[in-house]
C-alpha cells in the first residue's frame, strides 16, 4: 500500500468516525425529545386560587386547593383532582434553581425516600421561547421525568401558577388527600428535608 492510498485510507476513517460520532449525538437529541409537543396547553381552574406565597406564616394552610384540569405536552389529560396525597411542583425551563432541583427529584424518585402513596406532578410554567434551555419538553424529557411522574402544561397566562399563589421558582404545594394545602416552599430543597416537610405535614 502506498502513502497516497494510506493517506486515503486514513482520511475515510477519520471521516466515518465523525459521522457515527454526529449520528450518534442526533439520535441521542432526537430520543430525548417529545415529537408533536405543545409546549403550552389549556388549563381550567376549578376553586378558588390560593394567596400568593410569601415567607412567614402562611395564610394558604388548611385552605382547600383549586383543582386543575389540563394536558401534558403529548395532548395527554392531566388533573390535579384529590383522592390521594399530591406534590405539585412548578417549574420554569429558564430558571437555574429549578435545573439543579430537578435531578434532585429524579433521583429522590429512586431512593426509596418518597413517602408511600404519594403523586407528584410537575407543572411546566413560566414557558419563554426566547429564554434559554426552551423547549420545557425537551428539558424535562433530558431529565427523564416523564417516565416518572405526570406533567402538566400551563398556558401563556401561567393560569395554573397564579392559581397556587407561585411567587418564585421553583415552587411545591403539598395538597392533601382531601383537598387542602399542607405545605408551600418556593426554592431549592433537598430530598432528605423535602421528605422530613411532607412526612411532618401528613403526619406520618
Amino acid at each position: 500500500m502506498n502513502k497516497i492510498t494510506t493517506l486515503v485510507v486514513g482520511i475515510v476513517a477519520v471521516l466515518a468516525a465523525i459521522f457515527a460520532v454526529v449520528a450518534f449525538t442526533s439520535s441521542s437529541d432526537e430520543d430525548a425529545s417529545l415529537e408533536g409537543a405543545s409546549e403550552f396547553q389549556n388549563v381550567v381552574v376549578n376553586g378558588d386560587p390560593l394567596p400568593k406565597f410569601a415567607d412567614g406564616a402562611d395564610a394558604a394552610l388548611g385552605a382547600t386547593a383549586p383543582v386543575l384540569e389540563g394536558f401534558g405536552f403529548l395532548g395527554n389529560q392531566v388533573s390535579t383532582t384529590p383522592g390521594t396525597p399530591m406534590l405539585l411542583v412548578f417549574l420554569a425551563h429558564w430558571c437555574p434553581h429549578c435545573q439543579a432541583e430537578v435531578p434532585v427529584l429524579v433521583d429522590w424518585s429512586n431512593s426509596g425516600l418518597v413517602p408511600e402513596n404519594l403523586d407528584v406532578i410537575a407543572i411546566a410554567t413560566g414557558t419563554d421561547e426566547s429564554s434559554p434551555n426552551f423547549p420545557p419538553s425537551v428539558w424535562l424529557a433530558n431529565e427523564r421525568w416523564p417516565s416518572l411522574w405526570p406533567v402538566l402544561v400551563d398556558n401563556k397566562d401561567q393560569t395554573a401558577a397564579n392559581a397556587f399563589g407561585l411567587a418564585g421558582y421553583p415552587y411545591m404545594v403539598l395538597v392533601g388527600a382531601d383537598g387542602t394545602v399542607l405545605w408551600r416552599n418556593s426554592g431549592e430543597i433537598s430530598a432528605e428535608a423535602l421528605t422530613d416537610a411532607i412526612n411532618l405535614a401528613l403526619g406520618n
